[in-house]
């Protein structure tokens, strides 16, 4: 993947993961801008014209996938791979239907997300898990469906799954449980 044409945009909210993503892709030979928010990443889009972009899922006053399409809008021929701390089947889906390539989970260096770029297709050969998810885990993936479906809205969420808001919010600061 290595061109001379490699210019990578990484919109995250986590300044130290920037700046450690920002020098380890510097060091592979790509010419690297940071944004913080979605404002600052569509400024410096259109001005940077990436090739690539990593886009955190969860910035702190929006959300990735709501970035995802105004970005793919102002740099057509750019590619995105998502990244969260928060994955979910729900996020992933989505994040794929409003066209990015790829999606990681964090923690990712940057041999993951350059793979992550070079992965043209699927892999059908994808090692299966053994033992179906934890019902925390279940509980984690619908309550990221609904809230997706409720355009991040958290008091509409907690409505439609039959929750208080905050026992909603405490759910969802915490990190997405394991399988």
């Amino acid at each position: 993947m290595q061109t001379h044409e490699q210019r990578l945009l990484i919109v995250d909210d986590d300044e130290m993961f920037c700046h450690v993503l920002n020098r380890a892709l510097t060091r592979r030979g790509f010419e690297v801008m940071v944004a913080h928010d979605a404002d600052q990443a569509l400024t410096i889009a259109a001005q940077f014209l990436p090739t690539m972009a990593t886009l955190d899922l969860k910035l702190e006053h929006s959300s990735g996938l709501k970035l995802l399409p105004d970005l793919l809008t102002t740099v057509p021929h750019c590619r995105v791979v998502v990244l969260t701390g928060y994955s979910s089947i729900a996020t992933a889906v989505e994040a794929i239907k409003l066209g990015a390539v790829n999606y990681l989970c964090k923690p990712a260096d940057a041999d993951d997300v350059i793979h992550a770029f070079e992965q043209q297709e699927g892999d059908p050969n994808i090692q299966l898990a053994d033992n179906p998810p934890s019902i925390n885990r279940i509980t984690w993936e619908h309550i990221q469906k609904v809230l997706q479906e409720h355009d991040g809205n958290i008091s509409a969420t907690a409505r439609a799954l039959g929750m208080h808001r905050r026992t909603l919010q405490r759910k969802l600061q915490k990190r997405p449980v394991r399988r």
